[in-house]
Order: C-alpha cells, then sequence, then structure tokens
C-alpha cells in the first residue's frame, strides 16, 4: 500500500529540489540571485524532470513551496561562504569540497544550510530529504557519503 504525503510536505520537497538546481544555476552560470528566483517561481525552469524509464521523457513536477524555496536559496547564498567553511571541517581526501562537482556542492549547501537553521523539522527527515534527491542526481557511492555526512554534521551542531 502506498504511504500518504501530504500535499504541503510534497511542496516542501519541491522546494527544496528546485533550491538544489536554483544554486546550481547560480555557481554554475554566476546568475544573479533575483533572476533565479523569479525563473523559479514563474516555472520558466524546473518545471520537469526526466522520468528514470527507459524512454527517459519528461514528467511535469508538482507545485513547489515558492515562499519556502525563496528562503533557501536567500539564505544559502547570504551564508554560502559560511557553509562552504562547515562543509570543508567535515570533508577529507576524494570528498573534499573543491573536487566535487558544481551539482553535488549546491546539494550539501542547501542540506547543511537546512540542518544548522530549521528546527521545527526532524534531523533525519531533512537528511532522508537530500539523500533522496543525492540518488536523483547520482547513482554511485555519493548518496552513501551525502548520508554519513550528513549524520555526522547533525550531530555536530543538533546535540
Amino acid at each position: 500500500m502506498a504511504k500518504f504525503v501530504s500535499p504541503k510536505i510534497k511542496m516542501k520537497s519541491g522546494a527544496r529540489l528546485a533550491a538544489v538546481q536554483a544554486n546550481y544555476m547560480i555557481a554554475v552560470g554566476q546568475l544573479p540571485v533575483d533572476e533565479v528566483i523569479e525563473e523559479f517561481i514563474k516555472g520558466e525552469v524546473g518545471r520537469f524532470a526526466i522520468d528514470d524509464s527507459d524512454d527517459e521523457k519528461f514528467v511535469e513536477l508538482g507545485p513547489i513551496d515558492t515562499e519556502y524555496f525563496e528562503k533557501l536559496v536567500r539564505g544559502i547564498q547570504t551564508r554560502k561562504e559560511d557553509l562552504e567553511k562547515s562543509l570543508n571541517q567535515f570533508l577529507h581526501g576524494e570528498w573534499s569540497y573543491e573536487h566535487m562537482n558544481g551539482m553535488m556542492q549546491a546539494l550539501l549547501l542547501c542540506a547543511v544550510y537546512e540542518i544548522t537553521t530549521t528546527t521545527d523539522i526532524d534531523v533525519k527527515i531533512l537528511i532522508q530529504e537530500y539523500v533522496d534527491l543525492a540518488y536523483a542526481f547520482f547513482s554511485k557511492n555519493e548518496p552513501k557519503m551525502v548520508n554519513a555526512l550528513l549524520d555526522q554534521i547533525a550531530h555536530a551542531v543538533r546535540e
């Protein structure tokens, strides 16, 4: 039997996905924050994903919590330097922040921002959300690394 997920929770999850994508676009394209936020809110970008099936067709994504999305993107951009320093304290060897691709950097920035600033959502839920996002973008060891890293960070900042 399928598990029920409320529309509000789905919209927050959508906001997280959009925030990862928006932060990636801002970093890689060196685009203005306001412009990227506006494009996502208007639905000009981030409305579709590629289905994992063999025919890889586009599927329309559900609505996002635009207020939460904007809060995430602006918060991350405001604290980006501090978030990167925090991440570097926990990353070593092949997983150094500077050697990661832009999508992984964006995902980790979003995750660490939420873990350190959001106290009304259980940290286990946040970690699971970002591990799920890691599986959406990566298929090898990255999701496992995200899980271990975020668990380590959560223990350090939430206890």
